[in-house]
């Protein structure tokens, strides 16, 4: 099988960044006149904030999300369970950036016909991700559509509701210039790039690829194996230093150059230093196979860093201390109002 020779960005396998993003912020312009006065945060964090009261010292936060199209790559090598876990924990994930903890989820899924174990199979996953974190599947909504979904096809959501203290509020206004950025790694690209993968390995066409382990020692496992890795939970390594911590960013789709900023206040940005620590070897396999810029790598995958919380320097060797397999990544500086946010140094 020839590797694709045509250029290989997030874009031209379908997934336009910028218009996502413009699209996103026409949504937030519309949701924002439904706020009153009990929406606490600003808009486009990874997750909502509401009190109930403002007396109430218990808020209620929430958060959506997506498996995207790692679906399609589940049903290539016919490997549903992980999936499930997937979408758990990534929207455990984008709440535990507000310092809420999980109290219960809900799924949705969409499918062509009933006869299929795949969704069975999914909310297993789903189940067990549930009971890691603590958190109740309290229900959901199973949808057949054939007129929407063809075949095979299925879409599957999650919705994930929890509480924090208000005194424990963590938001995108409290990073000062100086703090630093402490990454702890990913597992695998999680939930975000799969469009691009699936063009770089042509696994529509080719589904036998995802069989093949000749690709890099370093990997030591099917191709298939490491991309349906499932998501990790950032849920248990980050709970004991939330005290510690002025924020976090998820890296999740758009990478370090989008989701960084959504956790600094204006006028602020972070220099990412490269050399902390290296690309693990599926980042870099999908680099070189597909003959993709290195930014364009940055601004899709998570690239080995998964989580990047904001602390102050003193803080950093006892949240490392904590959570072992983290380190410095960066730092936070000031940003000229025109500049980009994130620079890769």
């Amino acid at each position: 099988m020839t590797a694709n020779t045509s250029p290989n960005t997030y874009r031209a396998a379908g997934v336009d960044l910028d218009a996502a993003g413009a699209l996103k912020d026409r949504i937030k312009a519309v949701s924002g006149i439904t706020f009153g006065g009990r929406v606490i945060g600003r808009p486009g964090f990874f997750a909502g904030v509401y009190e109930r009261s403002p007396n109430d010292d218990m808020l209620m936060a929430a958060s959506a999300d997506g498996v995207g199209t790692k679906i399609a790559v589940g049903q290539a090598a016919k490997n549903f369970r992980g999936l499930g876990m997937d979408l758990v924990n990534h929207c455990v994930n984008d709440l535990l950036t507000t310092g809420a903890r999980p109290a219960f989820f809900l799924d949705y899924i969409g499918l062509g016909h009933a006869e299929r174990d795949d969704a069975v199979e999914i909310v297993e996953g789903m189940a067990q991700a549930c009971n890691a974190a603590g958190c109740v599947l309290i229900g959901g909504e199973t949808a057949v559509m054939p007129g929407l979904y063809s075949g095979d096809d299925m879409d599957v959501v999650g919705v994930i509701a929890g509480y924090v203290h208000r005194s424990d509020l963590l938001g995108g206004e409290a990073a000062e210039l100086g703090d630093v950025l402490i990454g702890i790694p990913s597992n695998s690209p999680h939930t975000n790039g799969y469009s691009l993968i699936r063009r770089v390995f042509d696994i529509e066409n080719h589904p036998e690829v995802l069989d093949e382990t000749e690709w890099s020692p370093d990997i030591g496992r099917s191709l298939g194996d490491a991309l349906l890795e499932p998501h990790r939970s950032y849920l248990e390594p980050i709970t004991p230093v939330l005290g510690m911590i002025r924020g976090m960013a998820h890296i999740t789709g758009g990478g370090v150059f989008e989701n960084i900023p959504r956790s600094l206040p204006e006028g602020m940005g972070a220099d990412i230093d490269l050399s902390s620590w290296e690309v693990p070897p599926l980042f870099r396999l999908i680099q070189e196979r597909g003959k993709i810029d290195r930014d364009e790598m940055f601004r899709v995958f998570n690239m080995g860093v998964g989580m990047v919380l904001l602390a102050s320097a003193d803080r950093a060797s006892e949240i490392m201390d904590l959570i072992p397999d983290a380190w410095i990544v960066g730092h936070v500086v000031e940003r000229a109002e025109n500049a980009e946010s994130v620079s890769l140094i």
